[in-house]
C-alpha cells in the first residue's frame, strides 16, 4: 500500500472512531436536572423593626458611587440603602454600624474573594428579608446576573475620574476574577485609577440592582430564576448531591476556576455511567 492510500485508511480509521466515540458518549452522559422556570417569589414579610420602603434605584446608585471613596464597594453599596431607610425610619437604621462594612473591600480585607459589592447587597438582603429561603433565592438570582451581565452599566453624575470603562463579562462572583477579566478586556493594570473607576461604577450598579430587586419583593412583583446558569447544571448533574459523585455543593460558574480537560470530555460520561451509585 503507497503512503496516501495508507493514509486515507488511516482518516477513515480516526473519523469512525471518534463518531463511534462521540455517539457512546452522548449515551452515557448524566441526565441533567431540569432548570427552574422564571416565576413569581411570594413573600410574607413577618413583624420586624427592619422596615422597608420604596427607594429610587437610580438615586441610590449615585449615593453608592459617591460614598465609595470612604471605604469602598460593600460598605457603599450597603451605605446607599441603610443611610435612606434611616432618613426615614430613624432607629434602629440610624444607629446601624455601617463602618463595620468596610471590611469587605478588594475581596474582604483586600483577600480576592467574593466581591465585596455582591457581599453588600446579600447583606442588605439578609438585614430586611427574614425568610432564609427567599433570602437564598433573591441572592441566587443577583449573583447569577452578576456572573454574565457586561458590567459596568452605571454612569455618575459627576465622575471622579475622566474615564468610560469598557464592560467586561466577569464569569465569576470572586473580585480578583472579576477585575482580572476586565484588565484583560481594558488593557489598564489592576492598580489604575481606570480600574478603581470601573469597580467605583460597578458599586452603583449593584445598588441599583439589590434596591430594584428589593422593591420588588416588597411589592410582589418579584421575579425569580431569570438567569440560571446551564453551565454550572451540567456540572452539578455528576458532581453535585443528585449525581454520583456527590463531592460539591455550588450554585457559582464553574469553569471561572475549572477548566474541563480533554481526557473529561471524551471519557468523562462513560467513566461516570459505570461507577457505582
Amino acid at each position: 500500500m503507497d503512503r496516501r492510500k495508507a493514509m486515507k485508511v488511516a482518516a477513515g480509521a480516526i473519523a469512525a472512531g471518534g463518531a463511534g466515540l462521540l455517539t457512546l458518549t452522548t449515551a452515557f452522559k448524566p441526565e441533567k436536572q431540569p432548570l427552574p422556570e422564571p416565576h413569581n417569589l411570594e413573600y410574607n414579610p413577618a413583624e420586624s423593626s427592619w422596615k422597608y420602603f420604596h427607594l429610587d434605584p437610580s438615586a441610590t446608585a449615585q449615593l453608592a458611587y459617591d460614598r465609595y471613596s470612604e471605604g469602598s464597594c460593600m460598605y457603599a453599596t450597603i451605605f446607599s440603602v441603610v443611610s435612606q431607610l434611616a432618613d426615614k425610619f430613624g432607629e434602629p437604621f440610624a444607629s446601624f454600624p455601617i463602618h463595620m462594612f468596610k471590611y469587605g473591600h478588594g475581596g474582604i480585607g483586600g483577600f480576592g474573594s467574593v466581591c465585596g459589592a455582591l457581599n453588600g447587597a446579600a447583606a442588605l438582603i439578609g438585614l430586611l428579608i427574614t425568610d432564609k429561603s427567599v433570602q437564598d433565592r433573591m441572592i441566587t438570582d443577583l449573583f447569577q446576573w452578576y456572573e454574565k451581565e457586561p458590567l459596568p452599566k452605571f454612569s455618575p453624575a459627576k465622575p471622579s475620574v475622566d474615564h468610560a470603562p469598557v464592560k467586561s463579562i466577569s464569569n465569576s462572583v470572586l473580585c480578583h476574577a472579576s477585575n482580572t477579566n476586565w484588565c484583560k478586556e481594558s488593557g489598564f493594570h489592576v492598580n489604575s485609577n481606570e480600574r478603581k473607576e470601573r469597580c467605583r461604577r460597578l458599586t452603583g450598579d449593584m445598588a441599583q440592582k439589590v434596591t430594584a430587586s428589593l422593591n420588588d419583593i416588597f411589592t410582589n412583583t418579584y421575579v425569580t430564576n431569570t438567569h440560571s446558569n446551564e453551565d454550572v447544571n451540567t456540572c452539578v448533574a455528576c458532581h453535585g448531591t443528585e449525581g454520583k459523585l456527590k463531592n460539591t455543593s455550588v450554585k457559582m460558574s464553574c469553569n471561572s476556576c475549572h477548566s474541563e480537560s480533554i481526557g473529561h470530555k471524551i471519557f468523562g460520561d462513560v467513566h461516570y455511567k459505570f461507577m457505582k451509585d
